[in-house]
């Protein structure tokens, strides 16, 4: 009996360590709701560890039973050996988050003129030192990072579904380069892990949140969440980044997500506003961060507010996709013109275009203040930035 118990308690802990080093760190049922981070960081750490304790309970009695004559005691310990390998095998080699989201093969980046992503869909775009690239969301959405060169600099361009978060970082700490792979999710949100210390790293604000660099935050990048169509419009020499062939069916899985037609839970819609999965226009200014409903913008189409101290104006182009964020002068407020597609502000009735530009009237050459703002799950954004402000 005390021999079968140790094979018994060795196999749980065996099978057991497996999973709890996978479940905190991916969205199982439960999982991502409460802070567990710092188990999943200890039993990651101490995986081995974990794994001697199991096998040397286990080891002995499996190798008695093994030798035994007795068939109907030595086939049930070979079917339990083999359903531990077979767990120890799915996770940690397919349940694994870069298992399941690889890296692209092939990166191309190609001018407009050579493009074959449509121009309805949405990427995240960014311009440094002059060259202004293009990803597309249902691209970097599957592989959450790709890492390129733009104007010289270094750069991880993320994506997270189940947050809805594009993010561009530095690949730097400290100064110095590093490599990120994907590791797992944090309240839903997509995780790294670098290279040379194997802390974690929240996607959606580039934080470490466990490990040896726990509170330093990656250097972050400017970008723009816009259609292809929009940022050619703005960046006519911008190059886009291409389907990768290798990975078309996995592409394929998430041909309905710039829409929000998505069926699954994780990465659908929600239709009313302030719901977990609704989609909000995201802004911080100095600490205090605020959110704007997206079916409410889609209705009125300009925001004039004041946050931080800041006078700013939220607008949505025609398309109802492309979202801008301004700093305006206290002195004007801004109103849609739906024939025109074109700002006007209250005060002089100049026209203004959709690079925050006074193109006609009075105040012509005035450009306001481009802002950073995301657009973003409402969960998410709430979650990472409690105490937020909600519009009215």
């Amino acid at each position: 009996m005390r021999r079968f118990l140790l094979l018994a308690l060795g196999i749980i802990v065996l099978v057991g360590i497996e999973i709890v080093k996978v479940y905190f760190i991916m969205p199982f049922p439960g999982s991502q709701v409460e802070e567990r981070i710092k188990v999943a960081y200890f039993v990651h750490n101490n995986i081995w560890a974990f794994r001697l304790i199991g096998l040397g309970l286990a080891a002995y009695p499996a190798f008695v039973y093994l030798k035994t004559d007795r068939i109907w005691v030595r086939w049930p310990v070979v079917v339990v050996i083999g359903f531990w390998l077979l767990v120890a095998y799915m996770f940690n080699f397919r349940f694994l988050a870069d298992k399941m989201f690889v890296q692209p093969e092939v990166k191309s980046m190609k001018p407009s003129s050579q493009n074959t992503v449509p121009m309805k869909d949405l990427v995240v775009g960014i311009s440094i030192n002059g060259e202004s690239r293009a990803y597309p969301i249902e691209i970097i959405g599957y592989h959450h990072q790709v890492r390129d060169t733009v104007g010289g600099k270094s750069v991880m361009v993320t994506y997270c579904t189940v947050c809805r978060t594009g993010r561009v970082f530095e690949p730097t700490v400290d100064g110095q380069p590093d490599d990120f792979r994907l590791v797992g999710m944090d309240h839903f949100n997509a995780m790294f892990e670098d290279s040379k210390t194997q802390s974690w790293w929240r996607q959606v604000n580039g934080e470490a949140i466990a490990g040896p660099l726990k509170g330093k935050v990656l250097p972050s990048v400017p970008s723009e969440q816009m259609s292809l169509e929009a940022w050619l419009s703005y960046h006519p020499e911008s190059t886009v980044l291409q389907p990768d062939s290798i990975f078309l069916d996995a592409y394929k899985g998430l041909a309905l997500y710039d829409e929000g037609k998505m069926k699954g839970n994780l990465e659908k819609r929600d239709s009313l506003p302030w719901m977990e999965k609704s989609w909000i226009v995201g802004v911080q200014v100095g600490m205090e961060p605020k959110a704007y409903d997206w079916i409410d913008l889609t209705a009125r189409r300009v925001i004039n507010d004041k946050l931080g101290g800041k006078a700013l104006v939220v607008a949505l182009e025609s398309d109802s996709a492309t979202f801008h964020v301004w700093e305006r002068p206290d002195t004007l407020t801004f109103g849609y013109d739906a024939g025109a597609n074109i700002l006007i502000d209250d005060k002089t009735a100049s026209h203004w275009d959709w690079t925050g530009t006074c193109v006609e009237g009075q105040l012509k050459g005035n450009r306001l203040t481009w802002m950073q703002s995301y657009q973003e799950y409402w969960h998410s954004w709430r979650t990472f930035r409690p105490g937020t402000l909600r519009s009215e």
